[in-house]
Formats: C-alpha cells, structure tokens, sequence
C-alpha cells in the first residue's frame, strides 16, 4: 500500500497532462485552456494522476479569480484512493495565493464526489447538460456542424466550488437549510 508520504508532487507541462488524460481518464480527452497542472508520482519516477487548473468553461463565472479544475485523473488503481483529494489540495493550494477567491469544477451525476468533499469543496448546482452545438445554433455565426468534437461526454453534472475556508461554513450551512427545506438545487 503506498502511503501519503510515498508520493511526490510536481510542475507538468500541458504536454505530459494531456499525455496522462489520454491514457487514463475514463471519459474526457486532453483538455483545451491551461493556467497549470500538478502531477503526483512515486520516488521511483512512476507518475500515479495528475489535476489540471484552467478557466472556467461557464463564461458567467470568467471574472479573473475563478478558475476551474479542467481535469483530475488518476490511474485508477485501488492504492490511488486518496490521491483526487490530495491533488485537488494541491491545486487549490496553488490557486489561493494567486489572488483566486473561487475554484469550480464539476463532475458527472452519477459520480459521488468523495475526493471533493474531503478536500473541503461543497456541491453548489445541478447542471443540466448542454452541448456547444445548441449554443452555437443560436449564434448567427457560421458555425460549421461536425466541426467541433466535444472534449467530455455531455451529461447531467454537479458543480462543485472551493473558496477560502470562512466562506465554506456558510455555503455548508446554506445546502443544509435548502436540503432540509426541500429547495432543489441549481
């Protein structure tokens, strides 16, 4: 069993995120926007998973201090267990002192989220799905179908947020009353 202290962090260049996303994710291709990415690997050099820092893909939320976890991957291996969490600590770690006040990412519906919610981030919104091809028909711009390819499947997801810790109490309180008053999220 390989234990928290066993792995070692690192700068990745988009080549060797895209490299990873490509062979171990289950269901995105190589992401498109980039700020930066941290990789995880062992002291032997074996690269175990990888998170992916970008803007975010909602142009409401492109404010200069909101960024997006694009993608978080790992191998998916039974001794992986704790590394989403530790990676997506990481990127927050990085984010915050940059002046980021919010960090979003989001996740399938069917996924239950358990690395976000022990690295302190809370779901905030049910997001329906929505491809670019329906945006883009609303646009009176040429769009040409069948040019753009997807880069994750379209699918009912969660948003999940990350802000500074005084902040993280109040939302957690928020979900608890809206859960407990049936409101429904999103």
């Amino acid at each position: 069993m390989i234990r928290r202290g066993d792995i070692r962090l690192f700068p990745l260049t988009k080549k060797q995120a895209d490299k990873m996303i490509s062979d171990w994710h289950s269901h995105h291709k190589p992401t498109q926007g980039w700020k930066f990415g941290i990789g995880a690997r062992l002291a032997s050099g074996e690269e175990l998973g990888c998170v992916i820092v970008g803007r975010p893909s909602a142009p409401a939320l492109d404010d200069g201090l909101t960024w997006e976890v694009t993608r978080l991957c790992t191998q998916g291996r039974e001794h992986d267990k704790n590394l989403s969490s530790m990676l997506l600590g990481a990127a927050w770690n990085a984010s915050w002192p940059q002046g980021v006040n919010l960090m979003v990412s989001y996740t399938r519906k069917d996924e239950d989220g358990t690395c976000y919610k022990a690295s302190g981030w809370a779901p905030v919104a049910d997001v329906r799905a929505e491809g670019w091809a329906r945006r883009a028909a609303s646009y009176k711009s040429g769009f040409l179908p069948g040019f753009y390819v997807p880069s994750s499947e379209i699918v009912d997801r969660v948003r999940w947020e990350k802000r500074p810790a005084e902040h993280v109490a109040a939302v957690v309180r928020l979900m608890e009353t809206m859960i407990r008053l049936g409101v429904p999220r999103g």
